[in-house]
């Protein structure tokens, strides 16, 4: 059988097993068991089924045990726990105290406020769904209190979650990097500049559409003075000093990002128990749920590594990539195409499974093509952020909803997300328009 036509019917496989709600893990490696198997089976010519099922064995045995076993990996229990350890310590609630003080008597401060403390809880969180969360238990009862709209306001928060993808560290990145073989370090400085391009847009659309409608967001009757706001600071000294150590050894290559995430978590947990925030009780509960994160995220990969190793075999990706080389209309028409269907995955399926699923055939045909990796990695992490807002899944819609409960309704909840996902078309344009706004950094500093 010709190996395209195997990777279609495997493709067509995985789309029924995930609409049918089999775990994207099962599904992935049922999937690429079967194909290592039918690859094998019908490499000596016929359907040798004994050859068929000791190259797969032999196959399951090495590879996905060297991919877990990856040191470079290793980054992202780390970054989780890091995260964790922040939002346990308190650090969500010193971002959004501190935001509030700086911009609440702004036209829509509170939502201001929202957004800007996801970008600072982001900086220590690496997770777009644990930012969405943290910051939608403080924020939004918050904004509801002072009679801010229900859909400005879980708008905000929903949308301001995406930036823990976004701006360092970022887990999405990591595994970016790991696939398709590019700095990590490159990939993690990169997201700075697009990640606050994305604050400011929110914070530029909530100014404007409170100034055309004040009753979306009442005014904010306490006056705080420069001295309260640069006491204020203080709370958010932690966030911005483990962000500074991160970002500063990776750059200047006294440790790996591996080792940097160690050194995040490492400090993050010192800093809580020092300033008594962190006890034996939130210390379990922080491990505790890295490490059903992490099992969840490596089951994903596991199978991932297992459906990429079919994928190569079949020699479909290098077909793909010859075939989008030769599409009329030149790579920006391929990279329309590639952008629309990571948008359209996003509205059913969760980042990492989407990234793992398909990287082994995006990414070669990205390379032929002749555009940045590194670029397009954080392009991608954009994209899928996008997708995590829009429905009819959106599933940082979903994560803010149980995390507010029935203070507003789902359908409020994805009604005022509408507004901010233009923005994000608005920022994606520019950051396709002018990718040299994405790499300047990365390159200036690396370079």
């Amino acid at each position: 059988m010709d190996g395209t036509l195997l990777a279609l019917i495997a493709g067509l496989a995985v789309l029924v097993l995930l609409a049918v709600r089999v775990p994207i893990a099962f599904g992935l490696l049922a999937v690429g068991i079967a194909g290592l198997f039918a690859i094998g089976a019908m490499r000596l010519g016929g359907f040798n089924v004994d050859f068929g099922w000791r190259s797969t064995v032999s196959m399951l045995a090495r590879d996905p045990y060297s991919f877990v076993a990856s040191f470079t990996l290793m980054a992202i229990p780390m970054f989780l726990l890091m995260g964790n350890f922040a939002f346990y310590s308190g650090a969500t609630s010193d971002a959004y105290r501190t935001a509030r003080v700086w911009l609440a008597n702004l036209p829509g401060g509170l939502a201001l406020a929202s957004i800007a403390a996801c970008g600072l809880f982001a900086a220590i969180s690496g997770s777009s769904l644990a930012t969405a969360a943290a910051m939608g238990r403080i924020a939004v009862p918050e904004m509801l209190r002072y009679g801010y709209d229900q859909r400005l306001a879980a708008g905000a928060v929903a949308a301001g979650g995406t930036l823990g993808a976004l701006i360092p560290p970022s887990i999405l990145m990591v595994i970016f990097g790991i696939f398709a073989e590019q700095s990590i370090g490159r990939l993690l400085i990169g997201g700075i500049v697009p990640g606050i391009l994305t604050a400011v847009t929110y914070m530029l659309l909530v100014t404007a559409r409170v100034k055309l409608n004040p009753r979306l967001a009442p005014g904010f009757d306490e006056r705080f003075t420069w001295s309260q706001k640069v006491r204020s600071l203080g709370g958010t000294w932690q966030i911005m000093l483990i962000f500074l150590v991160i970002i500063t050894v990776i750059y200047t290559g006294v440790v790996t990002p591996t080792e940097a995430a160690a050194v995040g978590a490492v400090a993050v947990l010192a800093l809580g128990v020092i300033r008594r925030r962190i006890g034996l009780t939130s210390m379990w509960e922080a491990v505790r749920e890295t490490v059903v994160q992490t099992a969840m995220i490596f089951a994903i990969a596991i199978a991932s590594k297992v459906l990429v190793s079919f994928v190569a075999f079949t020699g479909v990706s290098n077909d793909l990539a010859e075939w989008a080389g030769g599409i009329e209309g030149g790579r920006i028409m391929v990279l329309a195409g590639i952008c629309a269907g990571y948008v359209l995955l996003g509205m059913f399926m969760d980042p990492i499974g989407i990234m793992l699923l398909t990287l082994p055939v995006v990414v070669p045909i990205v390379d032929a093509i002749g555009y940045d990796l590194v670029w397009f990695g954080i392009v991608l992490v954009k994209l899928l952020e996008v997708g995590m807002i829009t429905p009819p899944v959106g599933l940082n819609v979903f994560v803010l909803k149980a995390a507010i409960g029935n203070s507003v309704s789902l359908e409020n909840v994805f009604r005022g997300i509408g507004p901010f996902l233009l923005m994000d078309v608005v920022t994606l344009a520019i950051m396709i328009a002018l990718p040299e706004l994405v790499l300047w950094l990365p390159d200036m500093m690396y370079n």
